[in-house]
């Protein structure tokens, strides 16, 4: 079965930074495509970074482009976002989500706000 746990989340102020984490377990980690999503109250859930394998190439939202980092550790079957500089809007419910061409998986999430 598999399993992706987030966890990292918490209550940061504008300006501070925070490094959520994904463990992954039940799964090849190293074939997966790893996303992070987040979604904020009455939003749709976006895309904010991918990381694909083996190459590792990134893509980022363009709202959080230059501020979060998305990496991976294959040996820990684990994915990162560092997320820098903080901003109130980036206050939402974060997800990890593995995916391949023919399966998608998803954790429970992790809470992030940012406030004063």
């Amino acid at each position: 079965q598999v399993h992706l746990v987030e966890s990292g989340g918490g209550l940061v102020q504008p300006g501070g930074s925070l490094r959520l984490s994904c463990a992954a377990s039940g799964l090849t980690f190293s074939r997966y495509t790893m996303n992070w999503y987040r979604q904020a109250p009455g939003k749709e859930r976006e895309l904010v970074a991918a990381i694909s394998n083996p190459v590792g190439s990134t893509v980022y939202a363009d709202s959080v482009k230059g501020r979060f980092i998305i990496s991976r550790d294959n040996a820990k079957n684990t994915v990162y976002l560092q997320m820098n500089s903080l901003k109130p809007e980036d206050t939402a419910v974060y997800y990890c989500n593995g995916k391949l061409s023919w399966a998608s998986y998803w954790g429970q999430g992790t809470q992030v706000t940012v406030s004063s």
